[in-house]
């Protein structure tokens, strides 16, 4: 079963290729996919013929305690077939419905054959999580097959009412199964089944939910109106996805559960009314279409109505009728819409009104359509009579329901002919559509199917012993599949449902004003669309209500949520109970008292650069509590991190105005001062709770001993960082790179790998010849802009600067620094070098683009990892090299360092980039509009 599985995903992975060396004759060999799934399970029909299984497991989660659970019973084989089959046919029709360069064709092939191998995974899985995904993607691919034709809104529109509908069904679903599953203390169906499930509301909700799922994917009331729609999609689409796979999918897990569920209370009501209703509401919707494609969606769902119905009803030979007419369902449905398909192809309308003599058309494809339309009916000796025949048969004992089938087969019987009548009768008045020929390749897969209708209607004892198995799981069958089952009263209904159908079809003039009155008043699809456009009301409200575009109101709700909620737990724990002394080091209250009184003036504070000013203090106090504590590494770290945020906020800060806005009226400034007292209160307080909350030994307390014996290093902090947890580490610098890169892209207007801006010619020699250069860069700016002593200063200390970063580097994995800290040295290096000469001197300064050295850094960390998997070790495993080089003596490098260097050339590219985003992208965007004054010292004569 895997190995299907694995197929269909190679033959969907090559379908684009394949479509563009051959077009659509690519279908052909695509069909080969499907083909071997049905041949498969053809194959295995004696090993599942009397209620044996095939079961395949292989790991998958292991953490989930998930596994690639397959499982093949006599349901999951009749479901195979139809999957392989229906599938294989239809690519086969499709190699001819598509005309070569059809856009958007090899999207169609490759999402079929993937359908395909979704509804393998579904029907194949016994874990009730691995049948949830085989579940979502089919509605991941139908959405994509519905709406393909992207260029029309009705297009688009129908996938995303699908796609609604059937995700919103699918997330009730896995609620549901959660609740089985955590309910029954298994996922795996074959292990719940073996067991009896204690009862309770706690189950009634799960069926309910589960239901709900089902209901929703085969188009049941309430959930009906999105497969009508849906007929938006390419005709083989519709006969695949419509007819024989995709609304099968909840048929197919109604028959699934119900040998243990259907006895749960809310269940057989649930089933029986949703279903006869849809059966009979449809069913009446279906006489009232002039296109033949809805005429068949229609039907479609009146007869998806009858599957559930009957499927879940709970008895054995309800059952066992549910399988037949689910075969006998996908056979004449696929076929018809394939002949739709056809139609419209030669006729190019599938409009029954402006169709005429399309029986002398093509005699072999009204003859395909008679038998389909016949065993859709219920005419013997189709199958479909054997399995209506089954169905009365199974429902005797209940007449209340019974009469609802009758009624609603009353209806098969009049749309059946009424489809048969509009697509090849003669009309008056209406011009004969002028005959073409019909592919053989689009005329044999209808064929097959009907023709396989016909021959499964005499061989129905032989169905009876295949599907029986089924069945029985339920109970013991008192009736059995048989062509001619003899003068009963389910013969007899049979017989009235024809003559009913045939004299509501014939009275179809006379009927037709009753007809157009006798309907809902409000359609499904303007029910969806009443419920959407409440939700996007409802939605509008709220975000108007809640999304004020103040920066204010978004913290403070943050902020009192954190409150209330963590805040309130946090009061049970009582954390001021525990005796903690108020200091360690006699310096940490006055650094304490620092940071506070920088954190109260810089609430005060009405200059914006002050205020920053006053946030950068307790950033540095916290980095002093760092060094108090013991923890230079960590206080290095902050002291480097401080210090570019500041020169960050100053970049950011020269485009906007000096003073803050307005400030807030009295009571709202002692709110904001109550919910910040409130907030340090209870961050203070968690940070108690956590720290006393440990039982458990603290796994740092290993990581002294693994930072030397794994990591090679005496730095903990480091060895940490790129080894015992570089894992970590890889996220984080990720989010650097993706933080640099949205920063860019929120900046510049042009593409920031361009070419680097350079000095203006004019620029060259600008400085008088008495005055010595310190930086090439300063005669850009204005005399006005400069300062000498910051730029003899960073002349001075650049290089040295550098120099230190490397040190940090290299030294960092048994002292203080690391690739981190190195590179925010780096980094500020070149903030200094910008500060004092401008966006040209932070050109000269850093050549080299900031996108590349981000990549050649991530590209370094990961390659680290790959090498030491390619050794033969885990991801990311640390090495110790000991090299001896002349002159220099004996060497110990450790692989993980290479790891650090990738960080440190991230850290240079993120500041790199923020500084030709922030800085040199804003200083370009103040000289071409002249909003500030500044800017380079060139006149417009283009002279210094």
């Amino acid at each position: 079963m895997l190995v299907l599985l694995i197929l269909h995903v190679v033959a969907a992975l090559v379908a684009p290729l394949l479509v563009r060396w051959w077009g659509p004759r690519a279908c052909y060999p695509l069909a080969l996919a499907p083909a071997a799934a049905f041949g498969w399970a053809l194959a295995r029909t004696p090993a599942v013929a009397h209620g044996g299984a095939i079961v395949e497991t292989y790991p998958w989660i292991g953490q989930l305690g998930l596994d690639i659970a397959l499982r093949l019973t006599t349901l999951s084989w009749l479901m195979t077939l139809l999957v392989g089959g229906v599938g294989a046919l239809v690519l086969v029709y499709s190699a001819r419905y598509f005309d070569a360069g059809s856009p958007g064709m090899a999207q169609v092939a490759a999402v079929l054959v993937a359908f395909a191998g979704a509804m393998l995974v579904l029907v194949f899985a016994d874990d009730l999580l691995l049948l949830y995904v085989g579940w979502e993607l089919t509605t991941i691919f139908s959405y994509l097959l519905i709406g393909h034709s992207t260029e029309r809104r009705a297009s688009r529109w129908a996938a995303a009412q699908a796609l609604t509908v059937t995700t919103l069904g699918g997330l009730a679903m896995l609620v549901g199964f959660i609740l089985l599953g955590e309910h029954a203390g298994s996922y795996r169906w074959s292990e719940i089944a073996a067991h009896p499930l204690p009862g309770g509301g706690y189950l009634v909700t799960a069926v309910l939910l589960i239901l709900a799922g089902a209901l929703s994917k085969s188009a049941v009331l309430p959930f009906s109106s999105w497969l009508p729609v849906a007929m938006a999609a390419p005709t083989p689409v519709s006969a695949y996805l419509h007819a024989a796979a995709m609304v099968k999918a909840g048929v197919y897990l109604v028959g699934l559960l119900a040998p243990v569920l259907a006895t749960v209370g809310p269940w057989r009501p649930v089933v029986l009314i949703a279903g006869v209703a849809t059966m009979l509401v449809a069913g009446w919707a279906a006489l009232r279409q002039n296109d033949l494609k809805l005429l068949l969606a229609y039907g479609t769902v009146s007869q998806l109505g009858l599957l559930v119905a009957v499927t879940g009803s709970g008895t054995p030979d309800a059952a066992l009728a549910g399988t037949a007419m689910l075969l006998a369902h996908a056979l004449f449905k696929a076929a018809l819409f394939l002949v739709v398909g056809v139609i419209d192809h030669g006729a190019g309308t599938r409009d029954l009104r402006e169709l005429s003599g399309l029986r002398r058309w093509s005699r072999p494809l009204f003859g395909v359509a008679v038998l389909a339309a016949a065993s859709m009916a219920g005419v013997p000796p189709l199958v479909g009579f054997v399995a209506k025949e089954a169905v009365f048969a199974a429902f005797t004992s209940d007449p209340v329901v019974l009469a609802g089938l009758v009624a609603g087969t009353v209806l098969t019987v009049a749309y059946s002919a009424r489809f048969l009548w509009g697509a090849f009768a003669d009309r008056p008045g209406v011009e004969p559509v002028p005959p073409a020929p019909v592919a053989v390749s689009m005329l044999l897969p209808p064929a097959v199917l009907a023709v396989v209708g016909l021959l499964a209607g005499p061989a129905a004892g032989v169905l009876d012993g295949l599907l029986s198995p089924y069945a029985e799981l339920l109970g013991t069958l008192d009736a059995h599949l048989t062509l001619w089952p003899g003068p009963t009263a389910a013969l007899g209904l049979s017989v009235l449902a024809l003559a009913g159908g045939i004299l509501l079809f014939a009275l179809r003039g006379p009927l037709a004003p009753a007809l157009a009155r006798l309907r809902s008043p409000v359609g499904g699809n303007q029910g969806y669309e009443w419920v959407v456009g409440r939700f996007d009301r409802f939605a509008i409200g709220v975000t108007g209500a809640t999304q004020r575009g103040s920066l204010p109101q978004y913290l403070g709700l943050i902020l009192v949520t954190l409150v209330l909620l963590p805040g309130g737990a946090m009061l049970a724990a009582a954390p001021w109970r525990a005796r903690l002394p108020l200091w360690d080091n006699p310096l940490q209250p006055v650094v304490v008292v620092v940071i506070a009184v920088a954190a109260l003036l810089a609430v005060g504070a009405r200059r914006r650069l002050t205020a920053m000013l006053l946030v950068g203090v307790t950033g540095y106090g916290t980095a002093m509590l760092f060094i108090l504590h013991g923890a230079p590494d960590l206080a290095l770290t902050q002291f480097l991190v401080e210090t570019a945020t500041i020169a960050v906020f100053v970049l950011v800060l020269r485009r906007l105005p000096q003073r803050f806005s307005a400030r807030p009226l009295r009571r709202s400034r002692w709110t904001r001062r109550a919910i910040g007292v409130a907030m340090g209160v209870v961050a203070g307080g968690l940070a108690l709770v956590a720290a006393g909350a440990r039982r458990a030994t603290d796994i740092s307390t290993v990581f002294p001993a693994l930072a030397v014996g794994e990591g090679y290093g005496r730095n903990v902090v480091n060895v940490t960082l790129v080894d015992i947890r570089a894992w970590d580490t890889m996220g984080e610098v990720s989010v650097l790179v993706v933080a640099a890169t949205g920063v860019a892209s929120l900046i510049f207007e042009r593409s920031r790998t361009g070419p680097r801006p350079r000095r203006p010619e004019s620029a060259e020699g600008a400085a008088p010849p008495h005055r010595p250069v310190w930086l090439r860069g300063g005669p850009t700016l204005y005399e006005e802009q400069r300062s000498l002593v910051l730029e003899v200063v960073t002349r001075l200390i650049f290089h040295t600067v550098v120099l230190f970063s490397l040190f940090l580097l290299f030294s960092g994995h048994n002292a203080p620094g690391g690739g981190f800290s190195g590179g925010l040295v780096a980094g500020l290096a070149l903030v200094v070098r910008y500060l004092a000469g401008g966006r040209y001197e932070l050109t000269d300064a850093a050549p080299v683009g900031a996108g590349l050295i981000l990549g050649a850094g991530l590209a370094l960390a990961v390659g680290t990892g790959a090498v030491a998997l390619l050794a033969g070790g885990s991801v990311l495993q640390s090495a110790k090299l000991d090299v001896s080089l002349p002159l220099v003596g004996d060497l110990h490098l450790v692989t993980s360092l290479f790891f650090d260097i990738g960080v440190y050339l991230i850290v240079i590219g993120l500041l790199l980039d923020i500084l030709r985003s922030l800085g040199a992208e804003v200083d370009r965007h103040i000289e071409a509009t002249g909003t500030e004054s500044g800017g380079l010292a060139i006149d417009k004569g283009g002279r210094p």
